[in-house]
């Protein structure tokens, strides 16, 4: 299972960065940088990603594929649903996968430690940045939320309140959506499910970024190259970090006191993400007094097997716990 998913990541990120346009000195290093770093964080969530058809009772829960829940330009926008067995309307968790916002699959979602606590698991598929700009990735985010919401009675799961759960550029999307509740410029109106509400209340992000205003001076000279092409030349469509549009998509400026709890967590070595964006927003939210807590794992880089194991399972199974009504 492992090498099947390997090979998907590594055909994606193949055709992400075809498209890729370096400088010739710089562009052999951002290559390798972009496949090591993403492959890492593709073999720590495969893991614990499984690959039971519908109706997988054996392996403790039931996986509904490939369910449409929206269509944009004529292409059909997809999640996969995970429900626990014997557990009575459980609560919903949202995974958005990572990948650059240029790659990536929801087949990835590290479903396992999630099923097993007893919640229920949505994996989305949402346009990535080779096919559709900044706020494409938002609006198709918050469409699934609504769309979740609207089929809870058919699939048999409680949407009162969700939590958001994403890696790397998933852990940035996970929080742009969990700290825009209700911000009509991020709405989005794509899906059919429109007079449904696409709050969060609750957060976990993995290893995210928070600030694209300042993350290209926290970040060392080759992480630096990789988002200045995968955020600002294809992300944002060639926007400088001092744009609007920058300012936009990043969750530290939209902070406020309904913002709801989040835990993050960052590796102290990480060199494509900077930690430093994750103690931006830690000490943005305690400005304000709102619930939040960062862990961060000393020697870890961006992704890894450190932020699946064990003790960080427990760790966020015991915030969901806390925070999200059973």
């Amino acid at each position: 299972m492992l090498a099947a998913i390997g090979c998907r990541w590594r055909a994606g990120l193949e055709t992400a960065l075809r498209s890729c346009k370096r400088p010739a000195k710089r562009k052999f290093l951002y290559r390798n940088r972009l496949l090591i770093g993403l492959a890492s964080i593709g073999v720590s969530l495969a893991a614990f990603a499984q690959d039971g058809a519908d109706g997988a009772g054996d392996a403790g829960f039931q996986k509904i594929a490939d369910i449409a829940y929206a269509t944009v330009d004529g292409t059909e926008l997809k999640l996969d649903l995970y429900l626990p067995n014997n557990v009575s309307q459980p609560p919903l968790l949202v995974w958005v996968h990572g990948g650059a916002w240029q790659a990536g699959s929801k087949d990835s979602a590290p479903t396992m430690p999630f099923l097993g606590a007893g919640y229920a698991l949505a994996s989305l598929s949402y346009r990535l940045s080779p096919v559709a700009e900044f706020p494409a990735q938002t609006d198709d985010i918050k469409a699934a939320i609504r769309f979740l919401r609207g089929n809870a009675a058919s699939y048999g799961y409680d949407a009162t309140e969700i939590g958001i759960m994403g890696a790397s550029a998933g852990g940035h999307l996970a929080t742009l959506v969990g700290t825009t509740n209700g911000h009509a410029e991020l709405e989005g109106e794509v899906g059919n499910h429109l007079d449904e509400s696409s709050e969060i209340q609750l957060i976990v992000s993995y290893f995210g970024a928070y600030d694209f205003t300042t993350i290209l001076e926290q970040s060392t000279r080759e992480g630096g190259a990789f988002l200045e092409s995968a955020v600002f030349e294809k992300l944002l469509g060639g926007r400088s970090p001092e744009s609007e549009l920058s300012r936009l998509a990043s969750p530290v400026a939209h902070v406020d006191e309904n913002d709801p709890p989040i835990l993050m967590l960052h590796g102290d070595e990480d060199v494509d993400i900077p930690m430093q964006q994750s103690v931006q927003l830690e000490n943005a939210y305690r400005k304000l007094d709102n619930a939040v807590h960062l862990h961060v794992i000393a020697g870890a880089g961006h992704g890894g097997d450190a932020f699946f194991d064990a003790t960080r399972n427990d760790l966020v199974v015991g915030f969901l716990n806390e925070h999200l009504s059973k």
